[in-house]
C-alpha cells in the first residue's frame, strides 16, 4: 500500500511523575477583555464578536508562551516567527527540546503565573491524560477537520503528522534499508533515539517501530524494546539526545525519529537520507491543546486560529510534516501544491495503535525500558 498523505492518530508516550521544581509565585489574571469578553472561556472566535475583535484582544495581551517547540521541528522557527510579525505578538518560547510530559510539568509547576505555557503540541498519550487541563476552543476552520482527528468539544485537535523513520549520514554509514541493519558493526556508536520512549511521543514510536520489524505488533511492544538491548549490547546505541547540532557536528550520524525531522537535517547535511522502513510503517500526529490556565487566553486563541489557517498549514507542510487540512485544503486549492506533491511516497500498511494499545505499551516502557538499556 502506498500512503502519502493520510495519517491516522497514533499514541506517543507514557506519563511520568513530574519532576520537582520550585514554583513561581501566583499572579492574580482578569481574563476579561475590553469589549466585556472572558477570553479564557472563549469557546470560538464568535465568542469575542468575530476574528478581528480576537486579534485585538490577543494584541492588548501582548504576548504568548509556547514550550518544547524546537525551531527546525516542523518548521517551528518560521512559523513562531510569522506569527509575531503578522500580529505584532511577542512569543516567549520555553525549553524548546522539552518533552511532552515537561510541558505538563511546566503547566502545573507554573500556574497561575504569567510564566505558563498557553498553549501545547503534545503526544498522544500525555495529551488524552491530561484534558482536564485543556480549554475547549473551536477554530474557524473546524469543519474542515476530520472527526477521527479532534476532540468533538475541541479540547485538543490533531495538527501535523508523519512517518517514523531513520535518518543517516551516508557520508559516514552504510545506505540503511532496514532496522535490522542498525545491528551491523558499522553502526558502532553511532544510533540514536529521539528521546526517552517513556516521555517523548518520538522515541515511543521509534520503540513501537523497532518492535513491528521483529516480529511484534501494536500489542506487543516487547521486541522493539529487546532490539534496543541488542543495540546497547552491540555498542552501537548512542544515549545521546540528538538534534540539529548532534547531526551537524556529526555526534549522532544516525537518528531515528519522525520523517519531517529527517528532511530538516538534510537542509544542513547534504549527505543526509531519510527511509522509512518497508517492513514497519508507524504513522502519527502531534496534539495542539489551550491551557485552562493561560496567562494569555486570547493570544492562546488566536495562535490557534493561525496555526490552522491556509497559512500556518502550509507553513507545516513546507517544514515537510502533513497538516491535518491537508487533504481538504488540496480540494479547495489552497494547498501549496509543489510542496503537496513533493511528500514523499511511503511504502507499507501503516500499523496504527489504539489507546488501550498504546497505554499497554506505556506501561510495559515504565516498567522494562530503563532495565533494557542500562
Amino acid at each position: 500500500m502506498n500512503t502519502r498523505k493520510a495519517l491516522i492518530s497514533l499514541a506517543a508516550t507514557a506519563t511520568l511523575l513530574s519532576a520537582a521544581a520550585c514554583a513561581a509565585p501566583e499572579q492574580e489574571s482578569d481574563t476579561t477583555t475590553e469589549s466585556g469578553v472572558d477570553a479564557a472561556t472563549a469557546t470560538s472566535s464568535e465568542d469575542f464578536g468575530g476574528m478581528e475583535e480576537l486579534i485585538a484582544a490577543a494584541q492588548d495581551e501582548g504576548e504568548l508562551n509556547v514550550i518544547a517547540l524546537p525551531p527546525d521541528w516542523a518548521n517551528y522557527g518560521e512559523i513562531i516567527s510569522t506569527f509575531e510579525e503578522k500580529y505584532d505578538i511577542e512569543v516567549n518560547s520555553d525549553q524548546p527540546d522539552a518533552a511532552s510530559q515537561d510541558e505538563i510539568n511546566a503547566a502545573n509547576d507554573l500556574a497561575g503565573t504569567d510564566r505558563a505555557p498557553d498553549v501545547f503540541d503534545l503526544g498522544q498519550s500525555v495529551a488524552l491524560a491530561n484534558t482536564d487541563m485543556f480549554a475547549p476552543y473551536q477554530v474557524e476552520t473546524w469543519d474542515d477537520i476530520p472527526d477521527e482527528f479532534k476532540d468533538p468539544d475541541g479540547a485538543w485537535v490533531n495538527d501535523y503528522g508523519g512517518y517514523m523513520s531513520i535518518g543517516y549520514d551516508s557520508a559516514v554509514v552504510p545506505d540503511v534499508t532496514s532496522v535490522a541493519d542498525l545491528l551491523g558493526p558499522e553502526f558502532k556508536g553511532k544510533v540514536a533515539l529521539n528521546g526517552d520512549p517513556t516521555q517523548a511521543g518520538a522515541a515511543f514510536s521509534g520503540v513501537m517501530m523497532a518492535a513491528i520489524a521483529n516480529g511484534g505488533s501494536a500489542d506487543d511492544i516487547a521486541p522493539g524494546v529487546d532490539f534496543f538491548a541488542d543495540l546497547k549490547a552491540a555498542g552501537n546505541f548512542l544515549t545521546v539526545d540528538p538534534d540539529s547540532t548532534t547531526i551537524e557536528q556529526g555526534t549522532t550520524p544516525v537518528v531515528i525519529d519522525w520523517d519531517y525531522l529527517g528532511a530538516a537535517a538534510a537542509a544542513n547535511v547534504d549527505t543526509w537520507k531519510t527511509v522509512v522502513p518497508e517492513e514497519a510503517v508507524v504513522a502519527g500526529y502531534y496534539f495542539q491543546a489551550i491551557n485552562a490556565d493561560a496567562p494569555h487566553p486570547a493570544a492562546a486563541r488566536l495562535w490557534q486560529e493561525f496555526l490552522y489557517s491556509d497559512e500556518g498549514q502550509n507553513l507545516w507542510l513546507k517544514g515537510g510534516a502533513r497538516p491535518v487540512r491537508g487533504d481538504a485544503m488540496a480540494e479547495a486549492g489552497t494547498i501549496d501544491e509543489e510542496l503537496w506533491g513533493a511528500l514523499p511516497e511511503v511504502s507499507g500498511e501503516p500499523v496504527i495503535p489504539t489507546d488501550e494499545q498504546t497505554v499497554t505499551a506505556g506501561e510495559y516502557l515504565a516498567e522494562n525500558w530503563s532495565k533494557a538499556i542500562r
